[in-house]
């Protein structure tokens, strides 16, 4: 080995990647919440297309006639 190498096992390693991405998780919960945010926008948004796609078409003019 030189100088500044370090060996570790496969499950020390994962250990490590595990306790650290729980550590990241509590200590910056709102990386989380910010993720399940955005999912859950963008399934309303998916959905909103969806439908938008099933219904007739509206010209410009109705729309500001409506407004």
């Amino acid at each position: 080995m030189g100088a500044g190498t370090i060996t570790i096992g496969y499950d020390d390693l994962k250990m490590i990647i595990k306790e650290t991405f729980i550590e990241v998780l509590k200590e910056r919960k709102d990386l989380l919440e910010d993720a399940v945010i955005e999912a859950i926008e963008d399934i309303g948004l998916t959905r909103a297309i969806a439908e938008g796609i099933k219904t007739p078409s509206v010209s410009e003019s109705e729309i500001f006639k409506a407004l």
